[in-house]
Formats: structure tokens, sequence, C-alpha cells
């Protein structure tokens, strides 16, 4: 997938770019307006509430009964907001009339302390989440650490994306935003045993906003951020800090930080500690490299964790056995045709993309797969790749993408047209290679010609579609890699492949 068309208008999300919003007034007190709107997350009111629904819709399950806070990162919504929804769904439903949002420190160097916001609210496209005012003079009053200082807030991103799913998820309740000013475990032990004090017999639930490791590679994000999150579990401020100390110590090329939040979590889990959790819960992980529009060689981590007062977990939803064999069961097929058409359809909608779950055995596996759109029969798009380089849920995400919009032999898909797109996939064996054309059977084995520098491939439903015997396949092989009709006769080279084909059609 080319940069200039999917990656241009997402880096700025992943790397935190901001810009300034202008306060305004309504009611009695200051608001604050939106800094990151249309950067982060959707400028539009109707966009941004069904982006926020769609997450919530596949989000995973609560994960324990009490929890008290959560730890959801930060990013774009199109990277992060997965993860960040899986992390809200533990506390969906639960009666709160204000929720506690701990933001880290992007554009105040020296701010040391807890910066309360002093105004009347936060505005986002969905309206206005008022502040609440009594709270906040308490925290002030109980918590030395703490400063009335709107500064810091006018260009932080990191409180502004909570609020949208605040709105969504609790509409009724208030919030208190708070800037964790500097990663200091004693500053942040002494911030969070206050902040659960005046807590004490409100309807609250507390909200660490936090990414992950920062542009190492997908392998070694995967193994310090798993470290992170272990950590976070801990309920202990001071290990965790230790923590992530010992991970930036290994000089991991090009990370930058383990915890692009590392005060705000720290303070949530000494409040949460205080007010009776006992552990934590790992919920969900991902990196923006398991995104159809991430790559995998410089990533940002997301989680989500649950701290509660009872860690004990809820019973798992049942799954049905995953095939372990190559084969892939109907619930598999099922899923990666819905995956399919939801990346399409979420990115003509929303301009978001679902972020696949690697929930089975072969979902996990590398295969290569090509993604097939058909218009009343007729060919639409199909883009694949022969040798895979992600879990096949990750690749069918991204050839559903480029089948749908970059096929240069097609127009991009509109929406107005996806109720008449079928869609087929084919995930693919590896690819061997033969010794001549005897030894290709038309209808089992799809096809890799190559010849002078030049390549074609069919897949093994092409000739048996099209009406076409061995050798009226090659001919169209060797035209389709820019050679004469007969150029396979002489010279060429073959590798061939079968696939396991399924269609929405199948599975209705």
């Amino acid at each position: 997938m080319t940069i200039l068309q999917f990656g241009i208008p997402l880096v700025a999300l992943s790397l935190g770019v901001v810009t300034t919003g202008m306060a305004g007034k309504d009611g009695g007190g200051e608001v604050r307006s939106p800094a990151v709107a249309g950067q982060f997350y959707p400028e539009s009111a109707t966009v941004l509430k069904l982006a926020v629904e769609k997450f919530m819709e596949d989000a995973l399950p609560p994960q324990v009964k009490k929890p008290v806070a959560i730890v959801v990162p930060h990013a774009g919504y199109i990277y992060s907001g997965q993860i960040c929804a899986d992390g809200w769904n533990q506390v969906r439903g639960g009666a709160y009339d204000v929720v506690v949002i701990l933001g880290t420190n992007h554009t105040v160097p020296s701010l040391r302390k807890i910066a309360l916001y002093p105004g009347g609210g936060f505005r986002t496209p969905l309206g206005t989440a008022m502040v609440d005012g009594d709270l906040t003079a308490a925290l002030l009053a109980a918590s030395p650490d703490c400063a009335l200082d709107k500064g810091p807030h006018v260009r932080e991103h990191s409180l502004e994306v909570q609020v949208p799913f605040v709105q969504v998820l609790f509409p009724q309740a208030k919030i208190v935003a708070a800037i964790v000013g500097e990663a200091d475990a004693a500053l942040c032990t002494r911030f969070g045993t206050a902040l659960a004090s005046v807590l004490k017999g409100r309807r609250a639930v507390i909200v660490a906003s936090s990414d992950l490791s920062h542009y190492p590679s997908a392998k070694d994000a995967e193994d310090a951020d798993m470290k992170t999150l272990e950590a976070v579990a801990t309920l202990d401020p001071a290990a965790f800090h230790s923590a992530v100390r010992t991970q930036m110590a290994r000089r991991i090329p090009n990370l930058s930080t383990c915890a692009c939040g590392e005060a705000p979590i720290m303070a949530a889990m000494a409040a949460a500690k205080a007010m009776g959790a006992t552990g934590g819960k790992v919920v969900s992980y991902a990196h923006s490299g398991n995104l159809p529009i991430g790559e995998r060689e410089r990533v940002v981590g997301y989680g989500a964790v649950v701290l509660a007062a009872d860690p004990k977990k809820e019973a798992p939803a049942v799954r049905p056995a995953a095939a372990t064999d190559g084969t892939i069961g109907p619930a598999d097929r099922k899923y990666l045709l819905r995956l399919a058409r939801e990346t399409i359809s979420r990115y003509l909608t929303i301009k978001m993309v679902p972020l696949p779950r690697l929930s089975s055995p072969i979902l996990r596996e590398p295969r290569g797969v090509f993604v097939t759109l058909k218009k009343r029969g007729d060919l639409r798009g199909c883009i694949g790749r022969m040798v895979p380089d992600r879990p096949l849920a990750e690749l069918v995400g991204a050839m559903a993408l480029q089948s749908a919009f970059e096929d240069p032999r097609f127009s991009p898909v509109t929406l107005r047209e996806l109720p008449d797109l079928e869609i087929e996939i084919s995930v693919l064996t590896p690819m061997k290679p033969v010794s001549g054309p005897n030894d290709i059977v038309v209808g089992r084995d799809g096809v890799l010609l190559q010849k002078g520098g030049r390549s074609a491939v069919f897949l093994p439903q092409v000739a048996p579609e099209q009406g076409w015997g061995r050798d009226e396949m090659l001919n169209h092989l060797s035209r389709k890699a820019g050679l004469p009709s007969g150029a396979w006769r002489d010279g060429a080279t073959f590798l061939t492949f079968q696939a396991i084909v399924f269609s929405e059609a199948e599975h209705r």
C-alpha cells in the first residue's frame, strides 16, 4: 500500500501532531475548545459518534467484576481506537457521575506538578463535557502537588481524545481533567492517594491515558510492551517505574519511550490501590503495525488494562476450537469475510479500519492471500500478496483495502456500490516450483509464470471461471506478464500453489 494514499494523513495521528484550539465561553466557565478534532478523531459529530459506536461494538467483554480504573491509549483513533474501546468497555454500564481523566504532558516541558483544568468544560464535536468544579476544588485542597493551570491543557491531546468516549458512554457524567507533569513515583503516589480520598463516596472511575512503546520494530514493541503492561497490573508505581527504566536500559533500536503516559499510569495505580483495587488485568494489546494501514518497521504500541477491586475474571466466552492443520473452519471464514467488508465499509464511512483479532491459530499464521471483489458477477478489484509478511487476518484487511482502492484497472470503490459487491478470499498454500507446464493441473493449481524479468500470476479459480484449458490459460498469463502469447513455451519457469477459496455467498 502506498504511503501517499493511506499514510500521510495517518502519520500525524500516531506521531501526536496538534494544533492550537481557541478557548471559548459556555455557561459560567471557560470551555476548552477541541485542539485535535479532524486529526486524532473525526471533526464531524455524526462520524465521531459512529466511530466510537463501531469500536464499542467490537470491544472485548468485561474481564473483571469491580473495576476501579482503566489504562487506555491516546493516539489517533484509526490506530488506537479499538484498544481504547476495549478498555472503556470494562467500565461500560457503570453508574458513574464523574470520570477522572489523567493525561500526560506533551506540550509544557517545565510542568512538574499536576495541572488541573480550572474551566467549565471540554468541548468536542459531540458537545461539551462539563467539569466537576467542586471535585476539582476538593482535589486542589487535598493535594499540594496540584495547581489550577489551563496552559498545559490548551494543546494536550491525551485528555481530549478520551472525552468523546465519556460523552457516548456516560452522557450525564462530569469530568475532572488533570495532567500529571512528571513521572516521579513519589509525586504520583501522593497525588493518587489524595485523589482516592476526594473520590470517597463518589460514583467515580479513573482513566489513565497512555500509549506504550514509540517507534521500535513490531517484534521489539511486542516484547517490551508486554513487560510494561505486566508491570502496570502489579499496582506498584515504584515497580512499574523500575520496569520502564529497565526496558529503556536495553537500548532497543529506535525505542524513545516505553510508556507515553508513565506519570498518569502511576497516579492511577496509586489511586486505585487506595480505593481498594487488589490487582490488574491486561485486557488487550496491539501496535500500529497490526492495522492494514500500518508499517511494521516502526510502530507505536497500545494496551488496555483494568485495575479492579475484585480481579476475579468473568467466565470467558466459549469459542469453537480452531483448525490447526492448515484448513480454515467456517467460523474463521465468516470472520475473515466480515473483516474484509468492514475494513472497506469503515474506511468509506468513518475513515477508520477495524483491528484484526488474532483469536485462533490459523488467523495468526502468515499465509499468502488474495481478496477479490465482484460487482454483479463482474470483477471489480483483486489484489493479493503471494509471500506473507504478517498474520493472515492482518493481511486480509490490508488486501481488502488495496483491492477496493488501489487496483489500477479500476476506479476506487464507492460507498454507493458497496451493497452490490461480493467478496471472495483466496488463502494460498506455499508456492512450489514445477519442472514444466505438463505438471500444472487446471482448476487445482494457481500459477506464477516468470521469464526475462517479467512475471504474472493467476489464482486456481481463474481458468475454470473463464473456461480456459491449460495452454489457453498460459497464453493469457504470458500476455498479463507483458510477453507474447506463446512465450511460456520456451525459457519460462513456473511455480504452482493451491488456494482455499470462500466467498460471502457461501456463508450468508
